[in-house]
């Protein structure tokens, strides 16, 4: 099947380029473990210089603020960030504002969209105790109330939760499977709670809603709720796709690098098979997992191809950050298997990252679906 065009545009060379230095110079991994260790889990002076360059305009209409491009332009900040483990929510308010560009309303894109193009952080809180990654299984509620919403139930993995200004959250409304939008400031005391996640990289929360209530001109368009759902999911998986594209080639670095330089019996370790063949393998998976990334950056607006190719993005950068990761934990011997050793954050990230929005497996069938259905 032809997915198009796997170049760069003219708009992502200068965006990777950037992206490249700043996330290079701004997340070494003495600051990965450093935030790690904090309570923000991200650094808000960074995060300051991110929204000066524009990274979370990017997608926003000018009309809005925004700098007017797609999401195609917002793979390769994301991929750099996987690469050095940079810790922030840009994925979370990027993917934010593509629900409510999808299905706001005038006032609400007038309102919200600026918010995000500014720095202001955004998330969402979809994931609910059943584990379904199909976002219409929804048990959390809303029940009308004048011109209020009184809102139930408890989100789970609500990454950045409790710095977010603006937080989408599904929930039922009269049976319909709907999103609407809770501002941060309304969120009462203890409603937030902190999770622990495989990857330390990144602050998630539990969100019990029982007890907040939001205007009812915070419902996004229930009209046309089935499009901001797949605009959600695909704007996702995109994103993760890059974050593993980039954190393979970055622990495939770290791998080789100590393949050169470790010795055993009198020998560099690269020189045996062994460990010479799987590392080849896993950089093969790592270059066709990107190819499938800019392929579907490429495709992303087209309906039906662009899904196509965003799912088997998702599907291989799940497969070779995996491999990639698991084979430098063993690489590395007894170190591999302790917190020091850098090649564990990957792999706990790469783990993280299948947890979301569904795992390789689980996009073959989709794609199983689309393609031979």
């Amino acid at each position: 099947m032809e997915l198009g065009n796997l170049g760069y545009s003219e708009e992502q060379i200068e965006i990777l380029d950037v992206a490249t230095n700043f996330c290079r110079d701004k997340s070494s991994i003495e600051q990965v473990r450093n935030l790690i260790k904090s309570d923000l889990g991200f650094d808000q002076s960074i995060w300051n210089e991110m929204a000066e360059l524009g990274w979370m305009a990017i997608t926003i209409p000018e009309d809005y603020d925004g700098i007017g491009l797609s999401m195609a332009e917002t793979v390769p900040i994301a991929e750099q960030m996987g690469r050095n483990l940079m810790a922030s929510p840009f994925a979370s308010s990027t993917i934010a504002a593509q629900a409510i560009i999808a299905v706001g309303s005038e006032e609400q894109k007038s309102r919200f969209l600026p918010m995000i193009a500014s720095g202001s952080i955004a998330t969402l809180a979809l994931a609910e105790a059943n584990g379904d990654w199909d976002m219409h299984n929804i048990d959390a509620s809303a029940q009308q109330d004048g011109d209020q919403l009184k809102l139930s139930g408890t989100k789970q993995f609500c990454l950045w939760a409790s710095n977010a200004e603006i937080i989408i959250t599904s929930v039922k409304i009269n049976g319909q499977a709907s999103l609407v939008i809770i501002e941060g400031d309304t969120i009462p005391e203890g409603a937030l709670r902190r999770e622990a996640i495989i990857d330390e990289t990144k602050r998630s929360f539990s969100i019990t809603l029982d007890g907040i209530t939001i205007p009812a001109s915070n419902i996004l368009n229930t009209n046309n709720h089935a499009t901001a759902f797949d605009q959600i999911e695909l704007a996702a998986i995109l994103l993760q796709s890059a974050e593993m594209c980039g954190g393979s080639q970055s622990v495939i670095d770290y791998t080789v690098d100590y393949l050169k330089t470790r010795k055993q019996f009198g020998k560099v370790i690269g020189e045996y098979q062994a460990l010479k063949h799987p590392a080849v393998d896993a950089y093969v998976s790592y270059e066709k997992a990107r190819s499938h990334l800019y392929s579907a950056a490429y495709n992303h607006k087209d309906q039906g191809l662009g899904e196509i190719a965003i799912r088997m993005a998702k599907a291989s950068s799940d497969n070779a950050y995996s491999n990639a990761a698991d084979r430098a934990v063993q690489f590395h011997g007894g170190f591999g298997f302790t917190h020091d050793c850098d090649a564990g954050l990957h792999r706990r990230a790469a783990i993280f990252h299948a947890s979301q929005f569904g795992d390789a497996a689980w996009h073959r069938s989709k794609l199983s679906d689309l393609m031979f259905g």
